[in-house]
Parts: structure tokens; C-alpha cells; sequence
């Protein structure tokens, strides 16, 4: 088979227009009148076959000297082991060529191999930055939880408190109005008393007669008295009692301020706490960035050995379709 498209019939038309001309059809004539194109053992082969079908060339060959044979012998002989020396020479640089693309290939696989293996590595610590990443989530909002829950027990302790200073600012209110009552009465006893005793004093000439009455009164008013002095004792005891209530509301007013100190020192120590995780919680996030883009940068990486990898099996089939066809092996058959 003929290589880069020559066949018979343009063999035929180039020895037909090379003698139009006028010229000897020589192999080197023909392959020049076909653009230094094809095998010449494969022009040759063709030009025997026309000059085996050409009457005139028969008898042109026969004519032809023994030594003139001769020399076209050996000058094919020649041409064979020159076309050989130079196809061995081709094939060796070929094989070089070959094996340095092997190598080439064999080093882009362990490249693309490590490449593929970083990239694992990368997502498993990816993955288990991803996984610390939600743990500190989860941490923050339970912390999250726990501070609602603090603040709205403090809220709570704030409500109670205000509670309790209302309820003591009512029991000294009460308290106040109790005392004003009771000095008020006591002024108005003792008022009662002078007004008596000046009366007493005045009319006591012209009321001893009415000195009956006057002790029958004396009597009521010893009464009344003693009515009015039991309800200042009553008075005085409710005071009293008023008094202890009001203590005892002042002690559970400081135990509730101890409670309320207790429980801002907790809310700090979450807010502590809510920082820290908050910072650990953007220190994962750097970290997960620079991860995606190292993560990145190796896609990248992977892609262009891969392009790199592609080109290079393009050039080899390349490489292999350069390779000898049929026509140089009918060289070397010949």
C-alpha cells in the first residue's frame, strides 16, 4: 500500500506526462513529477507494472545492456539499505521519543495520583473542621439558651424585689400613718386632760354639788381611759409587729440582693463563655476558608494535570500515526 496517497493511476499519469515531455520516466523523474511524495519502492513497483503492460517499454527493457542492469541493481540495492539505515534511524529516535512520553506520563499519574490523595486529605480535615464547626454551634446556642434563661431569672429576681420594696414602702407608710395616729391621740389625751383639769380647776366651787356627777363622770372618763390606753397598747403591738414585718422583709430584701449578685456573676461567666466560643466559633470559620480555598487551589492543580495529561496522550497518538505504514515495510520487504 502506497503511503500519502499514491496509487497506480498516479504513478500512470505522471511516466505519461514525463514522456509527453519528452523525458526518461525514472523513479526519481516520477516522484518529483508527484511532488516528492511516496515510496519510490513503491514507484518502482508501479512503473514495472506499467512498463510490463506498455508494449513498447517491454521492448525498451530488452534492449537494455547487461551492465546498465547491472548499475540499476546495484543503485536500487543502494537506495534499500540507505531507505533501511534511515527507517532504522527514524524507529530508534521514535522508541526514544516514546519511552520520554512514557516517562513523562508515568510522573503527570503519580502527580495527578498525590494531587487526588491531598485532595482527600483536605476534605476528611474539611469534613472535620465542618463537624467541630457545628459542635461549636451547638455549644454557643445552648450557651445562648442558658443566658435567656439566666436573664429572664434575673428578670424575675427584679420583679420580685420591686415587689418586696413596694411592699415595704407600704408597711412604713402604714407604719407612719400609725404613729402620727398614735401621737395625735396622745396630744388629743393629753389636750383633753388639760381642758379637764382647767375645767375642773374653774368649776370646782360651784360643782361640788354635782360632785356625784362629776365622779360619775370622772368614772366614764376613767372608762374611756382605759379603752383608749388599751387600744394604744393594741396600737403599740400592731407598731411593733409592723416593725418586725419590716425587718424581716429587709433580710429577705439583702438575701434577694445576694441571689441577685449570685446570678449576674453566672450571667458574666456566660458572657464569658459566649465570647470565647464566639471567637473559637470565627477562628473555625478562617480555618474552613482556608481550607476551601487550599481545596480549590488543588481542583485547580487537578484540572490542568489533567489538561497537561490530555496533551500529552494527543501528542503520543500523534507520535503513532507518524508512525511507517505499509509502504516502508514494503521497502523492507523488497
Amino acid at each position: 500500500m502506497a503511503r500519502g496517497g499514491i496509487n497506480k493511476a498516479l504513478v500512470q499519469k505522471a511516466r505519461s506526462a514525463l514522456l509527453a515531455r519528452g523525458l526518461n520516466p525514472s523513479i526519481d523523474a516520477v516522484r518529483v513529477e508527484l511532488g516528492n511524495t511516496g515510496s519510490k519502492t513503491t514507484i518502482s513497483r508501479y512503473l514495472q507494472e506499467l512498463d510490463a503492460a506498455d508494449p513498447r517499454a517491454q521492448s525498451d527493457s530488452n534492449r537494455l545492456s547487461d551492465e546498465l542492469s547491472g548499475f540499476v541493481a546495484q543503485l536500487l540495492k543502494r537506495l534499500l539499505e540507505e531507505s533501511n539505515a534511515v527507517l532504522a534511524e527514524e524507529r530508534t529516535s521514535h522508541a526514544q521519543s516514546l519511552g520520554a512520553l512514557n516517562d513523562q506520563i508515568e510522573g503527570l499519574e503519580n502527580e495527578l495520583r498525590n494531587a487526588r490523595q491531598e485532595t482527600a486529605s483536605r476534605d476528611a480535615v474539611l469534613a472535620s473542621q465542618s463537624e467541630e464547626m457545628n459542635t461549636l454551634q451547638s455549644s454557643l446556642q445552648t450557651e445562648l439558651n442558658r443566658n435567656a434563661r439566666l436573664s429572664q431569672s434575673c428578670t424575675d429576681f427584679e420583679l420580685r424585689v420591686k415587689e418586696k420594696d413596694d411592699l415595704v414602702r407600704s408597711l412604713e407608710e402604714k407604719h407612719v400613718q400609725a404613729r402620727d395616729a398614735l401621737d395625735h391621740y396622745r396630744n388629743a389625751i393629753k389636750e383633753q386632760r388639760e381642758q379637764d383639769q382647767h375645767r375642773h380647776e374653774t368649776q370646782l366651787q360651784k360643782l361640788q354639788h354635782d360632785l356625784l356627777q362629776a365622779q360619775q363622770t370622772l368614772m366614764v372618763r376613767q372608762d374611756e381611759l382605759t379603752r383608749l390606753n388599751r387600744d394604744n397598747e393594741r396600737l403599740l403591738g400592731e407598731a411593733r409587729q409592723h416593725s418586725k414585718l419590716a425587718h424581716q422583709n429587709q433580710d429577705a430584701l439583702k438575701r434577694l440582693e445576694g441571689d441577685l449578685g449570685v446570678a449576674n456573676m453566672a450571667a458574666a461567666r456566660a458572657e464569658g463563655a459566649k465570647d470565647m466560643l464566639q471567637e473559637q466559633l470565627a477562628l473555625a470559620r478562617n480555618a474552613t476558608e482556608i481550607v476551601n480555598a487550599e481545596v480549590t487551589q488543588l481542583k485547580a492543580t487537578s484540572t490542568e494535570l489533567s489538561q497537561q495529561l490530555a496533551d500529552t496522550m494527543r501528542a503520543l497518538e500523534l507520535c503513532e500515526s507518524k508512525k511507517p505504514d505499509g509502504g516502508v515495510a514494503g521497502v523492507e520487504q523488497g
